[in-house]
């Protein structure tokens, strides 16, 4: 058993082909003990080279909705009504504090996580929203002409 610490690219290839060849070794045996120290050295290396940023809320939600095999609809109560969960989920609200609380003891989604910022999409300027806001409205009082 030839241990020594990964500090390359190299090594690291080292290590894992290593430790694909020793992997089913007996727990107890030396080739097992070599096979823990290795997964430690290898998890140490991947940790300080390939770090894996966290999930912003909105897809912190989707996987977790995932994994429990839930869909939109199952959210409705617990982030609001159908109109709402879809504009957390597509991005067009951000979360509330009551929103956060609820997905985090329904969906054991870590508030800390839920709090982060993440950017909005912007309406598309087509949605019937904002066409209807930049119609005229015939109820409003035109300027009076000059004469």
């Amino acid at each position: 058993m030839k241990i020594k610490p990964i500090k390359s690219e190299e090594d690291y290839e080292k290590a894992l082909e290593r430790l694909d060849e020793i992997f089913d070794a007996a727990p107890d045996s030396p080739e097992g003990d070599e096979a823990e120290i290795l997964s430690l050295l290898i998890e140490n290396y991947e940790d300080e080279h390939y770090t894996i940023e966290a999930p912003d809320p909105v897809e912190a939600i989707r996987i977790r909705m995932e994994e429990m095999g839930l869909r939109q609809k199952d959210l409705i109560g617990v982030i609001g009504g159908k109109s709402r969960v879809s504009e957390i989920l597509n991005r067009k609200k951000k979360l509330t504090v009551e929103m956060i609380r609820m997905l985090e003891e329904k969906l054991n989604i870590s508030a800390s996580l839920l709090v982060q910022d993440y950017p909005l999409r912007p309406y598309e300027s087509n949605s019937p929203l904002n066409v209807a806001a930049e119609e005229e409205n015939p109820y409003q009082k035109s300027p009076k002409k000059q004469k």
